[in-house]
């Protein structure tokens, strides 16, 4: 007797985990088809936006935001590219954006700040972005006078992009927020070649990636020296001060979103060394052995410092925007 009743209730205990398993069970698969439910609609919504763009009047940057938002339910699992561009005025800026924006272009889930170097934001870099069909933000910051180039003056003479760079910065870190927002901060100047490859590979980025910079410093290329061993920096391929703490380009390297996010402090500043902008800004972050070399440790060149030649004009027709 005293079998029998040991057998039942065994019995019991294994129907009641079986019911509360098969409940539990129940409840995850009906939450996760409400959550599937509500992705589907929140993407038909967009769609239909979309396609009814010019009956419902919106404006462009309006629908290339729903775009945007539409091509990123379905490619959530990217991280979102936050690129900061200091630009501002000279005979061939609207020409560099133009090639700069058409790269952009091909790249998923990227985020295009642009700053000019202005009081005010400037009718030719609006109406190129509004054109762009990119996810931007425009800003303007205007370098002080005193830290300005004139117009002979050696190109290392003077910090650049100091007031854009921490004017991006700022932005990300008053409309994103740490541990929510998912990306990579990179530094993208208006006059660079780039290569799409580039930001695949910053994808992979978990705190701070490298990667050589083509045809910069006297060098055919710059790049962080790799141990084949051990796969970290362990020195820098460079033509100039080798023995900065990170001895990089502007170009050579990307951050995780949440450093920037975590370290407000970190900013670049007029009162640094000349050519150690990178290396103090980094140092907010990183040691040199935590680096991560990318573009198939640091053997592939995706980004080149090139630059468009001044033009020399004679006369101008008026009412033309070049």
């Amino acid at each position: 007797m005293d079998n029998i009743n040991a057998f039942d209730m065994r019995l019991r205990r294994k129907y009641i985990v079986v019911v509360v398993f098969s409940s539990a069970f129940a409840l995850f698969v009906i939450w996760k088809l409400y959550q599937i439910q509500t992705d589907m609609k929140d993407l038909y919504c967009a769609k239909v936006l979309i396609q009814n763009k010019e009956l419902l009047h919106l404006s462009h940057y309006q629908l290339t935001l729903l775009e945007h938002m539409y091509k990123e339910n379905i490619n959530r699992s990217l991280p979102i590219i936050y690129a900061i561009t200091p630009t501002y005025y000279r005979l061939v800026q609207k020409a560099e954006l133009t090639r700069l924006s058409q790269v952009l272009r091909l790249v998923e889930n990227f985020h295009w700040i642009i700053v000019e170097d202005s009081d005010t934001k400037t009718d030719l870099v609006t109406g190129l972005l509004n054109e762009s069909h990119l996810l931007y933000t425009h800003l303007a910051a205007k370098t002080p006078p005193f830290e300005k180039l004139k117009d002979k003056d050696p190109r290392w003479k003077k910090h650049r992009g100091v007031e854009q760079r921490n004017t991006g910065l700022k932005w990300l870190r008053e409309n994103l927020e740490l541990n929510k927002d998912r990306g990579i901060v990179y530094f993208l100047d208006d006059d660079n070649t780039y290569s799409v490859k580039l930001f695949e590979e910053m994808r992979k980025i978990k705190k701070v990636g490298v990667w050589p910079v083509g045809l910069v410093g006297g060098f055919n290329a710059e790049a962080p020296e790799i141990d084949p061993k051990t796969g970290k920096v362990i020195g820098y391929k460079t033509g100039w001060r080798s023995d900065r703490p990170f001895a990089i380009d502007m170009a050579g390297f990307g951050i995780n979103l949440d450093l920037i996010l975590s370290k407000h402090d970190a900013q670049f500043s007029y009162k640094m060394a000349k050519g150690f902008q990178e290396s103090e800004f980094l140092s907010y972050f990183i040691t040199k052995d935590e680096l991560e070399p990318l573009a198939d440790n640091c053997t592939k060149v995706y980004v080149w410092h090139t630059r468009t030649e001044t033009p020399s004009v004679k006369g101008y027709i008026p009412g033309l925007e070049v």
